[in-house]
């Protein structure tokens, strides 16, 4: 941060996040329900992109019970921010103590094979606390995450992950940064449920609609052979559920692009899989199939 009000933005961002979180769980996140219900209704453009997406996700669906899914998805949101802000207040050890854990042999059997470990996540329940998993774990982690351009607010988040031991890679030119992350032998966690543009995906299966997919943890793995783990951090009645998954197996056929988009594919089934069991708890508001697969058009016959 270089100006003046960049700087006050962000002490005035620590303040309301110190006086949010002083509230107690039980009211903040009863506090953030009503904000994402409001928010459901007054914020018009975010709600039909929900919708929508629900749409596409569940035709089977009635309209009733998809319109619950995307208020739910809201007050997901609105707990996420109490959430954040909470955690400014607790001690490590006592956020830690908020944090279940399942699945740890398969984290331990990754090391085993020495080559790091890529975690292979989602915006799904609070992603934001997976660096906290990670210090749990005794293994820290990396996160590879594209930058906010509002800089006191990109601040304070970068300083929140930080603190629980996460390391940032910028995304743009972050794939060399990974492969030395991984040649020293730690976890390097990246979200994959986001549309990308046509230059740095391709496109898999996802809810069965072809979506655009982040091709960069496929090369990663195929030119590392790190192993893939799927972790996810769900919200349950109380505290956090940490689900670590089985590997994810490599698939290699010799064809580095038929390669890229198998192995691509098996990580949008590990992510919807997910989503499925809770889809409450997924970011519905970003458009996931806004990148269309290439369809030229046809010649007119004479």
């Amino acid at each position: 941060m270089t100006h003046w009000w960049e700087k006050l933005t962000y002490l005035l961002i620590r303040l309301l996040s110190r006086l949010v979180g002083r509230v107690s769980p039980e009211r903040g996140m009863r506090s953030g329900e009503r904000m994402g219900r409001l928010l459901f209704r007054w914020h018009a453009r975010y709600r039909e992109i929900a919708l929508d997406n629900l749409r596409r996700a569940y035709p089977e669906k009635e309209e009733k019970e998809k319109r619950h899914i995307a208020v739910k998805v809201f007050e997901n949101l609105g707990k996420l921010f109490y959430e954040i802000c909470w955690a400014t207040t607790l001690s490590d050890e006592d956020f830690g103590r908020q944090v279940t854990i399942e699945g740890m042999h398969h984290i331990n059997d990754a090391y085993a094979q020495g080559k790091g470990v890529l975690a292979l996540t989602a915006h799904l329940g609070n992603w934001e606390f997976l660096a906290v998993v990670g210090q749990r774990i005794g293994h820290p982690m990396s996160v590879v995450y594209r930058p906010l351009d509002f800089k006191p607010l990109e601040h304070f988040i970068v300083k929140m992950r930080a603190r629980f031991g996460a390391k940032m890679i910028a995304k743009k030119k972050g794939f060399r940064k990974v492969l030395q992350r991984l040649q020293q032998k730690e976890m390097v966690g990246l979200l994959m449920d986001q549309n990308v543009a046509w230059r740095e995906g391709v496109f898999a299966p996802f809810f069965n609609r072809p979506a655009c997919t982040n091709k960069g943890l496929a090369l990663l793995a195929l030119k590392s052979g790190a192993p893939v783990i799927p972790i996810f951090l769900l919200r349950e009645a109380e505290g956090y559920r940490c689900i670590i998954q089985a590997q994810v197996r490599l698939i290699r056929t010799g064809d580095k692009t038929k390669d890229v988009e198998i192995n691509t594919a098996a990580y949008n089934r590990v992510i919807e899989a997910m989503v499925r069991q809770y889809p409450e708890q997924w970011f519905w508001v970003h458009r996931r199939w806004n990148t269309r697969p290439y369809c030229p058009w046809p010649r007119e016959s004479h």
